[in-house]
């Protein structure tokens, strides 16, 4: 289709400059013929390019084809005059219909796909009324220069009508002002060199144009059309044809660096002729030439266009000046508050501190923080989902700040953590926690699921007049937490600790320093305990399992296991604890057999989230090769306190492990995230049957049913069963029963050091078999 329609054109101006050339004589009817003849086939070309475009590319090809066409009929009503008077004048007021044409040529241009890159989105119609603005601010500007070089006598236009000469003038001024519109278009609106190429084209024709209607300006009433006039106008069309069947594309973006160029181009260009223009002008009338009417029409017209100019630049950057203001509002908000709850955030919350305590210490304002921590809130990531507990941190979120009165300061710090700063009400600290707590206690109802979280507080109020930083004061509130975590969790605890705030005042603190990279945690009160594994047939202890215990040196007393490893979940410091436990754990093996009266095995802890990091399997070669233990005789449980997110890498990374001699356990198996996925993925050797589904004692039919029927799979798979909890012979003797081959609880010893352990012995009771002969 395209081919056709060059080809089409091609012969419709070869046909028209040949006639050019044959009645170039001052065949005025054939000039006009042919320019009507060409005017029509771009139109016809136009139309049937818009065809098969949409939207702007649709548009303005039809435009362009109905100025076209109106600048056809035109020439075509010359024609029949010029057959019926063949002396008439050359111009006549019936030429407005030329006007057609540059009025479409507008429209398209201001539709015309291509927009400036602005600090701030701004509405099309905007640019639309800048650029009109700018083009005839321009186009004045050259008018008053051309007026003030061109010399009078260049025209004869004595004895014209003046309206046929306003009429031959509009044309060439609409010519300049729409090709000053393209250029401004082409040189400050970038886009690329594909989607350029109409604009190319219609600037081309536009120039053809021009000079065409500014020759025929020039020598109006001197009969008909030059050779050269009536070639702009054939070639005028032709550019606007080829403009209308070029296929641009838009998918080129010029570099930033080219954008802030023609940002800066489309600034300056307006004013360049008119500075130009007042210098020519204030050189004219220094020299004695007063202004023609004309003149300063056009000097006025200019101002009024330079004030207009102005206004838009002032409303441009009052514009950008309220964006900026309100982005960096924006910035500040991301930048101090939490993006999932709308809370402030661990660096607001600082600030804010930071400020109430410098008001406790200079001027004895009160201060209060609570500090809130929610219960296994990881569980219900890992049954619902990270998404479902977004949801519900985000209702977390708004029952606190419900309870809180607006002047303090609710924050997330982080993940399930969050904190109060009261320094306009501290006295109503207290009760506000346990409102809190209450809060926080009724379920949530979320896509019909019934959640219930729980929260453990601390309180901290600090002395009037003692010296604490933000730091201390954040550290006591966490120490006050984990005493309420202590207690049984889901209450609230205030901060009792000495006045500097040691040794609770910063649990995670005192652990970090105790499990310090090359230092020695038995120093700062580590130390493994040891609980048998015994054989349910004889009572024989055949293992033992190596547990971690803590106490605080200084006044602290014990720390609770779920506490401090809690604390270490929360931090990192998991695997710290258990190469520590794995490596006394090895040292104490020859001196275990010493109790024991023969070589037994030793059973350590290991965190299921290390399967397959770094270090796991260094530390287990390494500990195994210093002090010298068979390999065979260490068993590493895995625990379970989150799910395994990548059970295809953590089964092999147990792999390796096992390849390096020591057999893997399951511990805790039936409870929590243990379950048959996990008993089919890992290589599983022994699995430790958690104490929920031992109570044979208790609920023989079900307790039993299960435990036959893991027995029976574990048999299957060749893995060997403990069973946990065994509190009571009764107990032990239904597991016996059952097939159990070993067993671990308070009945054959409770956890304890080194130097406290030995066998144990259990009691006998009538009727019973297979223990009575351990008494």
């Amino acid at each position: 289709m395209t081919a056709r329609l060059f080809v089409t054109l091609t012969l419709v101006l070869g046909s028209t400059a040949l006639g050019e050339l044959v009645g170039a004589g001052g065949w005025r009817l054939y000039d006009d013929a042919a320019q009507a003849v060409a005017g029509a086939a771009a139109a016809w070309v136009c139309f049937a390019a818009a065809g098969r475009r949409t939207g702007v590319q649709h548009r303005w090809r039809i435009l362009a084809g109905f100025g076209l066409a109106g600048w056809s009929v035109v020439r075509l009503w010359w024609f029949v005059q010029d057959v019926a008077d063949p002396g008439r004048p050359v111009g006549s007021v019936a030429d407005i219909g030329f006007l057609v044409l540059p009025v479409c040529m507008l429209i398209g241009l201001l539709n015309v796909p291509y927009a400036r890159p602005r600090p701030v989105p701004t509405s099309a119609r905007r640019d639309q009324i800048a650029l009109v603005i700018d083009s005839v601010l321009i186009t004045g500007s050259l008018i008053a220069l051309a007026w003030s070089a061109v010399p009078r006598d260049l025209v004869a236009w004595d004895g014209l009508d003046g309206v046929v000469v306003g009429m031959a003038a509009a044309y060439p001024i609409a010519d300049l002002l729409l090709l000053t519109m393209a250029m401004l278009l082409l040189i400050t609106r970038p886009g690329s060199p594909a989607g350029r190429q109409p604009l190319h084209l219609a600037g081309l024709a536009l120039a053809f144009f021009a000079v065409s209607d500014t020759l025929r300006l020039l020598r109006l009433g001197d009969g008909p059309l030059s050779p050269l006039e009536s070639a702009g106008y054939l070639l005028g069309c032709g550019f606007v044809a080829l403009a209308a069947v070029s296929n641009p594309s838009y998918h080129t973006v010029d570099p930033a660096t080219d954008v802030a160029e023609r940002d800066w181009l489309h600034l300056l260009l307006p004013y360049i002729p008119v500075t130009a223009t007042g210098i020519v002008i204030a050189i004219s009338t220094g020299a004695g030439n007063p202004l023609s009417p004309f003149e300063a029409y056009l000097g006025w017209l200019g101002l009024g266009l330079v004030v207009a100019r102005q206004m838009f630049t002032i409303v441009d950057n009052t514009v950008l000046l309220d964006r900026v203001s309100e982005g960096q509002q924006r910035l500040r908000h991301q930048a101090y508050h939490d993006p999932l709850t709308g809370l402030a955030n661990r660096a607001l919350f600082r600030e804010r501190l930071v400020l109430a305590l410098d008001a406790h210490r200079h001027h004895g304002k009160p201060l209060a923080v609570l500090f809130a921590d929610l219960d296994d809130f990881k569980l219900i990531n890992d049954s619902f989902g990270h998404a479902m507990g977004d949801r519900v941190l985000r209702a977390i979120a708004e029952r606190l700040q419900a309870c809180v009165p607006p002047d303090d300061l609710v924050a997330r710090l982080g993940g399930d953590e969050f904190a109060v700063v009261l320094d306009h009400r501290p006295a109503e600290a207290e009760p506000l926690g346990h409102r809190m707590l209450a809060a926080l206690r009724e379920p949530f109802l979320i896509d019909g699921h019934r959640i219930g979280v729980g929260a453990s507080i601390g309180l901290v109020v600090p002395e009037p007049g003692e010296p604490l930083s933000a730091d201390a004061l954040l550290r006591r509130a966490d120490a006050a937490m984990y005493s309420s975590k202590r207690r049984g969790k889901g209450s609230l605890a205030r901060y009792a600790g000495t006045a500097d705030g040691s040794p609770n005042a910063d649990l995670p603190h005192l652990l970090a320093q105790a499990l310090l990279p090359g230092g020695r945690p038995a120093a700062s009160g580590f130390e493994v305990y040891y609980q048998p594994i015994v054989r349910l047939s004889d009572g024989a202890t055949v293992a033992v399992e190596a547990l971690a215990r803590w106490t605080l040196p200084a006044a602290g007393g014990p720390v609770h296991p779920d506490v401090f490893v809690t604390v270490a979940e929360r931090t990192g410091q998991v695997a710290a604890i258990d190469d520590f436990v794995l490596d006394q754990a090895c040292a104490d093996a020859s001196r275990l057999a010493l109790v024991y009266g023969r070589p037994i095995d030793v059973h350590v802890n290991v965190s299921a989230a290390r399967l397959g990091q770094p270090g796991l399997e260094e530390a287990v070669r390494a500990a195994l090769g210093r002090h010298n233990l068979p390999p065979s005789r260490l068993i590493i449980e895995i625990t379970e306190t989150h799910r395994i997110g990548d059970l295809p890498g953590a089964a092999a990374a147990a792999t390796r492990l096992r390849a390096l001699g020591p057999r893997i356990a399951l511990d805790d198996f039936g409870s929590g995230f243990n379950a048959l996925a996990q008993l089919h993925s890992l290589p599983v050797d022994i699995v430790k049957l958690d104490s929920t589904l031992t109570d044979v004692d208790v609920a023989p039919d079900r307790a039993g049913a299960v435990c036959r029927s893991v027995l029976a799979i574990c048999d299957e798979l060749h893995i060997t069963v403990v069973a946990e909890g065994i509190e009571t012979l009764a107990r032990a003797n239904g597991l016996s029963e059952l097939g159990c081959p070993l067993g671990q609880g308070y009945l054959f010893g409770q956890p304890g050091p080194l130097h406290r352990l030995k066998p144990p012995a259990i009691p006998a009771q009538p009727g019973s078999t297979s223990l009575q002969q351990l008494t």
